[in-house]
């Protein structure tokens, strides 16, 4: 009898023990922010007040080695904002964004090879620094940017013309607002 009293509260003992040290499920759950992207707007350079549409835009990321990471992204017929990612890993992220984009097939539809690509590209460089913030448990860090500038590599036929952050010394922490205006 001893010996079954014993065994029992040890069970119990055991039992309790493993119910104590479980723990929900850590999950991030959705709506929680992370980390974010840089939000442009496109204005028209001649009536500054007025957002512009930038039709058949094709944009594409520029790895470290300065070689195109494809595929390429059509953001659509039109359109006056872009949400780009911003590497994390690295102080500066780069972009080509590609106007009135299309592939010329030379006149013969079957054969890629003579293919050229039409339109106006520009190349755009995003410096910043980083700062890793923690989140929660579930969700651990996130990456805000901050002193943020935004160039554009000179060419002889730029369709951006000027460039403006919405703030003198500008951060990228959420998404909720726009961080730069490009004008064409």
């Amino acid at each position: 009898m001893k010996y079954l009293k014993f065994i029992s509260l040890v069970v119990i003992a055991l039992l309790i023990g493993i119910n104590i040290s479980c723990e929900r499920d850590d999950i991030c759950p959705d709506g929680t922010p992370t980390t974010p992207n840089l939000i442009i707007d496109f204005y028209d350079v001649n009536n500054q007040e007025s957002k512009k549409n930038v039709f058949n835009l094709v944009l594409y990321g520029i790895d470290d080695e300065g070689n195109p990471v494809l595929p390429a992204i059509a953001v659509g017929s039109s359109t006056n904002t872009l949400s780009l990612p911003l590497k994390t890993y690295t102080n500066s992220t780069q972009f080509v964004l590609h106007k009135d984009y299309a592939v010329n097939n030379n006149g013969t539809p079957d054969n890629t090879s003579d293919d050229f690509i039409e339109g106006n590209s520009d190349l755009i460089t995003i410096n910043y620094s980083r700062e890793e913030v923690y989140v929660s448990r579930a969700c651990g860090y996130k990456t805000i940017f901050k002193n943020v500038t935004l160039n554009i590599e000179d060419d002889t036929d730029n369709w951006i013309q000027a460039r403006q952050p919405l703030t003198d010394n500008q951060s990228v922490e959420d998404e909720t607002t726009t961080h730069f205006n490009l004008y064409h």
